[in-house]
């Protein structure tokens, strides 16, 4: 099994897990992406986050009020912003958060660090180790002809894997939009079974004994911080 069998595994175990994170992250993002543009038909980019949410079945009530939000222009903005820091044994942790209050996010973060005696780091002094790769899914047997019509239209992709009825495609970030546009000429009311950015570890590492106990108490603490979209790791906890 391959990086896209990881990352759907992960976000099939997301998606099934808390639903108040995951409906809170999804009206931070249909605001942000309707800011400026909150018409359906002329915003792709915000069509694409709803069809998105939609498939992980947030409810229309609470996209529909992001959206209604970002036609207010309540002054609200919210940021990305990207932490990455060190934790038990060989460990690492990359936390992508969308706060409107930098500081309080940070101060959240950095608190986790501290419980278990580990640091916050600087940028690049983790990432260097991950792959910031997007993956897309959908139904379908027909991997050689979508590799086909992407190599037609110029487009490189990283890897694609056809298996058990359902295409993965694991590509550059900057390269999703373009892959959709293809892949919606190709297959008109294409539904994804899957639409992930991330940051996946190059090399896993195993944990034992204290370690692994830390570890485990810093991944929860971590998802439970509201501004926190996603916590990426190294380690191969073997479920």
């Amino acid at each position: 099994m391959g990086r896209a069998y990881e990352v759907r595994k992960a976000s099939i175990q997301k998606n099934g897990a808390i639903k108040a994170k995951l409906y809170s992250t999804a009206a931070k993002e249909v605001y942000l992406a309707a800011k400026g543009n909150p018409e359906l038909e002329t915003n792709v980019v915000l069509r694409r986050v709803v069809d998105k949410y939609k498939h992980q079945a947030v409810p229309m009530d609470i996209i529909n009020r992001a959206i209604d939000k970002a036609k207010g222009n309540d002054g609200t903005d919210y940021m990305e912003m990207t932490y990455e820091g060190f934790g038990p044994g060989q460990s690492t942790f990359i936390i992508t958060t969308l706060t409107d209050n930098v500081n309080r996010t940070v101060a959240y973060v950095r608190e986790v660090f501290n419980k278990i005696h580990k640091s916050l780091g600087v940028t690049n002094s983790v990432s260097y180790n991950y792959d910031f790769e997007s993956l897309i899914g959908f139904e379908g047997n027909d991997g050689d002809d979508v590799m086909l019509a992407l190599l037609d239209e110029g487009i490189e992709i990283i890897d694609l894997e056809n298996e058990d009825g359902e295409i993965l495609i694991t590509a550059k970030p900057s390269d999703v939009s373009v892959i959709k546009d293809c892949l919606e000429k190709m297959k008109p009311g294409i539904q994804y079974t899957i639409d992930e950015t991330g940051w996946y570890a190059k090399e896993k590492v195993k944990l034992e004994g204290e370690d692994l106990e830390k570890f485990k108490m810093a991944l929860d603490k971590f998802e439970n911080i509201d501004d926190v979209t996603n916590v990426y790791n190294n380690v191969d906890l073997g479920e």
